[in-house]
């Protein structure tokens, strides 16, 4: 026993060549939602202000009109994401993103073809609804059954994708609407969606670590007295969602994401408008990705030291000086400073959702915790391009008025997070009830 024909140590015991340990399949599948967040987020979520803008330049629609259309997309994607989540607990996420993928190509190609408000309007919401399918839900469903203990590092390596993707495809975008016309540019855009999302999701993608005998961090899976897989720990989805930290967490996100979005649909024209420069406005955007990026990395690795609760804390504080800013940053370089300082709040605030879910409620009823949340949230965000776009049109001070009006929104997200207590308090009690049940 332990040696071979020859009486030598077989291999991987002692005095034997040891076996390099093989990379965790885990780590795979981050670096595949990376890049489908990369490519989903950078083409429908960080194009609507692209979209914004060329609607208005090439159609007949105004500022206010293209922005109250915009909320649809907002709209549509949270109502979606319950379906997606339902789905999500049921089929392989693959599926789910695929269909995604497909509508959102199909409905970006068409954009050249919108010269109607009713078509404005089914745009954004069929673009909403591929959105739900095809970017955060699956994408971080599937990286937290992947973790558990490093879950908050994998989520920030698989969500820089959402960052990068403004870096890389807003510029991209711009330049390509401007060279080609919306009409020319929407089907090549629509072209590399599909080809930047399905080949990597079927190839890499797997729906949880079980589906390949696994378990999560690469741990040896949990088995019960039958020798059937344990299935993951968690609190139930109506004990969840009834919860004071559910209640009171998604309120402060409402606040905080409906500033964020409403900064985010109206960043380009902003800075377009005070630069009188379009390739000022897309470096501007890029910067505010990059520092996106940065801010989640930095995030990732300080959350292992402190708790996520007062992390996030900090990123509305942060969040409220930046939409300050914003209301009298005239210069390039100012906008650039206050750019950058608003996309180190972007980032966190894209990562920080479903981590705290995962965190607070176990991977139970994840998807369907998650979706419900994002709904909440994202049904809420849609007021705020159109309540930016209202300011800008109603007030005589434009953008300044706007953005003093939304420097409230994190404050108030401040407060309701404050309230909600300490995060891992739901899970807690769930798993104090159950030692006691038995």
């Amino acid at each position: 026993m332990g040696e071979d024909s020859a009486g030598a140590p077989a291999p991987g015991e002692t005095g034997g060549p040891r076996p390099r340990p093989r990379i965790f399949y885990g780590w795979y599948v981050v670096g595949a939602v990376f890049v489908t967040q990369t490519v989903g987020c950078g083409l429908l979520f960080y194009n609507l202000s692209i979209l914004l803008k060329a609607f208005v330049a090439e159609g007949p629609f105004s500022v206010g009109t293209t922005s109250a259309a915009t909320a649809m997309f907002f709209l549509s994607s949270g109502v979606t994401g319950l379906g997606v989540g339902w789905l999500l607990d049921r089929y392989d996420p693959r599926f789910v993103m695929t269909g995604g993928s497909l509508l959102a190509a199909a409905t970006l190609a068409s954009a050249g073809h919108v010269s109607e408000l009713w078509q404005l309007y089914l745009f954004y919401i069929l673009f909403g609804m591929g959105n739900a399918a095809l970017v955060v839900i699956p994408g971080m469903t599937i990286v937290a059954r992947w973790f558990t203990r490093q879950r908050s590092k994998a989520i920030a390596y698989a969500s820089t994708g959402l960052s990068l993707g403004g870096i890389v495809f807003t510029p991209f975008s711009a330049s390509l609407i401007e060279n080609l016309g919306l009409g020319g540019a929407a089907y090549w855009l629509s072209f590399i969606l599909l080809i930047g999302i399905l080949p990597v999701s079927w190839v890499f993608l797997r729906p949880s670590p079980e589906s390949m005998g696994l378990a999560p961090d690469g741990d040896p899976p949990r088995l019960r007295a039958d020798g059937s897989v344990e299935p993951p720990d968690g609190v139930d989805y109506a004990d969840a969602i009834r919860s004071r930290f559910f209640i009171l967490c998604t309120a402060a996100y409402v606040f905080s994401m409906m500033a964020q979005v409403g900064t985010l649909a109206h960043q380009f024209r902003l800075v377009s408008l005070r630069a009188q420069d379009d390739g000022i406005a897309a470096y501007a955007i890029s910067i505010m990705a990059a520092s996106s990026i940065i801010g989640r990395l930095v995030g990732g690795s300080l959350l292992q030291r402190i708790s996520s609760r007062a992390y996030l804390m900090g990123i509305f504080c942060i969040q409220a000086v930046a939409f300050f800013s914003f209301a009298f940053a005239h210069t390039n370089w100012q906008l650039f400073i206050v750019s950058s300082l608003f996309g180190a709040t972007v980032g966190n605030l894209q990562m920080m959702q479903p981590l705290l879910i995962a965190e607070a409620f176990g991977l139970k009823a994840y998807a369907r915790v998650l979706s419900l949340a994002q709904m909440i949230t994202t049904c809420a965000n849609a007021a705020g391009p159109a309540l930016l776009g209202f300011l800008y049109e109603t007030t005589t001070g434009g953008y300044q008025t706007a953005f003093l009006v939304i420097t409230i929104s994190p404050i108030l997200g401040f407060l309701a997070l404050w309230a909600a207590g300490p995060v891992s308090a739901p899970l807690k009690a769930h798993r104090t009830a159950e030692n006691e049940t038995f």
